[in-house]
């Protein structure tokens, strides 16, 4: 997968002391790999989307019909909001490991604050931050990343259509040369003493 300035620009922390700002810092094969800082803003996005299908009313889900390309149906019936949270906790479940699932569980899916789950993982708070940014870190990646559908962007997802690529447009080339500057030349009459 490929990443672009324009897209971890926006996602990027301003404050950020390894991209400064920029989303993309350069990797040690010399490759630009997107900043922690942008998997982080991804997955505060997908998890606010979650919480949200979460705290609504039952009774406001609906049943939306979506176009299925490439299959024998041309179209099927949905549950967004519950497919996004099923998916959201299906994938985090498989991409974390055993204690990372159970702290991400605790905090993230139950709502305990730092306080209690440092009590029932028996950890330190430091520890606790930490490995809350390690797993921040590791689902924005997977929720961008995720193939063939991704749960970030979050529109895309609940908009139902298929992701199509922009066109690359080749620049075209601007030249900007100095016109020719004249020499002005300011005469003044002279006045010749008699």
């Amino acid at each position: 997968m490929e990443w672009s300035r324009s897209e971890t620009l926006a996602l990027a922390q301003q404050s950020c002391t390894f991209c400064h700002g920029l989303g993309l810092r350069s990797g040690r094969s010399g490759e630009s790999t997107p900043c922690n800082c942008v998997f982080r803003a991804i997955f505060r996005a997908c998890y606010a989307r979650f919480r949200q299908c979460a705290s609504k009313e039952k009774y406001i889900s609906r049943v939306s019909l979506e176009a299925n390309p490439g299959r024998q149906r041309k179209a099927v019936w949905g549950l967004k909001n519950e497919e996004y949270m099923a998916d959201f906790v299906l994938v985090s479940r498989r991409i974390l490991d055993e204690y990372q699932y159970k702290l991400f569980r605790y905090h993230f899916l139950l709502g305990a604050d730092w306080i209690l789950c440092c009590r029932k993982l028996q950890i330190d708070r430091g520890t606790f931050f930490h490995e809350v940014y390690r797993i921040q870190q590791k689902l924005g990646r997977a929720f961008r990343e995720l193939e063939p559908h991704g749960l970030f962007p979050v529109d895309e997802y609940f908009g139902g259509g298929a992701k199509e690529r922009a066109p690359v447009l080749t620049p075209f080339k601007v030249t900007t040369e100095k016109p020719a500057q004249a020499k002005q030349v300011l005469r003044f009459p002279v006045k010749r003493a008699a």
